[in-house]
């Protein structure tokens, strides 16, 4: 049971960071566009919601990576495989926190913004 277990994370483990990858580049892209299309005035957004947009890809996309390393380690663990995923959570945890902070003070500028808009398109 223990060898079908370990066969089935091993299959599991290169999609799930296929996951991520796919969810990082697709945030790329999409913030990339929005990015693109704001500077010709097609459809203008703030540079905060832009990074905020690309912020929510990254962490999702970081979430995925640290759930392939989490698997890695599922099925009979070393001690040495134990201390790498301990350090390969810690960074990518303190990078989630660190985006996450990102993330909410980029929300507020938003949410700023458009209270702003709001209030100066409100009749007097």
């Amino acid at each position: 049971m223990e060898e079908f277990a370990a066969h089935a994370v091993d299959f599991l483990i290169p999609i799930v960071e296929l996951i991520g990858a796919t969810v990082i580049g697709a945030g790329v892209i999409a913030a990339f566009g929005a990015y693109v299309l704001s500077e010709l005035r097609v459809r203008p957004r703030a540079y905060e919601e832009i990074r905020l947009m690309l912020g929510r890809f990254l962490a999702l996309g970081l979430e995925f990576q640290l759930a392939s390393d989490i698997l890695a380690t599922a099925v009979s663990p070393t001690f040495n495989e134990i201390g790498k995923l301990a350090a390969i959570a810690a960074i990518r945890t303190a990078l989630n926190h660190f985006l996450a902070q990102e993330i909410e003070r980029a929300q507020a500028v938003v949410r700023r913004e458009t209270a702003r808009d709001e209030a100066g398109a409100a009749p007097a």
